[in-house]
């Protein structure tokens, strides 16, 4: 599964590039208004540190203002992957786009027909929203495995999932075992999928007997 981080702060992923496991990026409205910069600077700085998609978010909601702002995100990098609601403008928007070979990412998916749809009309990625479906009782991830089956029955269809609102370090093992392509990931999710008490104890152990060995490596 591709690791993507959910984050508009520059300063949080250039260590987990330098760890390897950032595959791509996504940015929400949300969190550029967070970070108080320009929202084409943070665009921009993002796909010159990965190589992967970096997910840049429409700001507009009917068709014409969409794809002008979406050509115009796509014009930023080669790796900018326009972000389009889920509504009848944005999927008119996802197949103009994905037909001139831009990648769309179809965002605030909540149903597994919309996926369908979405993938129909060409998403390069579709992004159900797990943790917001957990809030309002539902079982997110149940989602995330309907669209899995619903895209292996039809191999045609190369829309890829990408887990979203991940919440938690369950969230995202859960997304890999039911098969998701990709989860987008906020950076602080990815240190505590990291963290482990006896990974923890086992190395102080292992630090304070070799301490009693006197020996050094170089």
């Amino acid at each position: 599964m591709k690791f993507f981080l959910d984050t508009a702060n520059v300063e949080e992923v250039k260590p987990l590039i330098e760890m390897g496991v950032v595959d791509g990026i996504t940015t929400n409205p949300s969190l550029i208004a967070a970070s108080g910069r320009k929202f084409t600077d943070v665009l921009a700085e993002m796909c010159d540190l990965v190589s992967g998609p970096v997910s840049a978010e429409v700001a507009a909601t009917d068709y014409e203002t969409m794809l002008k702002e979406g050509r115009f995100l796509a014009d930023i990098a080669s790796n900018v992957a326009v972000k389009v609601p889920l509504t009848l403008d944005g999927l008119k928007v996802c197949r103009a786009l994905s037909d001139e070979g831009t990648m769309v990412n179809v965002t605030l998916c909540f149903s597994a027909g919309q996926a369908l749809v979405a993938a129909k009309a060409g998403a390069t990625f579709i992004s159900p929203f797990v943790g917001r479906l957990d809030d309002i009782g539902h079982v997110g991830m149940q989602l995330i495995e309907e669209i899995c089956m619903i895209y292996d029955n039809y191999p045609e269809l190369e829309t890829e999932v990408l887990a979203a609102s991940i919440r938690s370090p369950l969230h995202v093992i859960e997304a890999a075992q039911a098969g998701a392509h990709v989860a987008t990931i906020p950076p602080k999710i990815i240190h505590q999928l990291l963290k482990h008490p006896l990974t923890d104890n086992g190395l102080a152990t292992f630090v304070k007997d070799w301490e009693k060995t006197g020996q050094k490596i170089i």
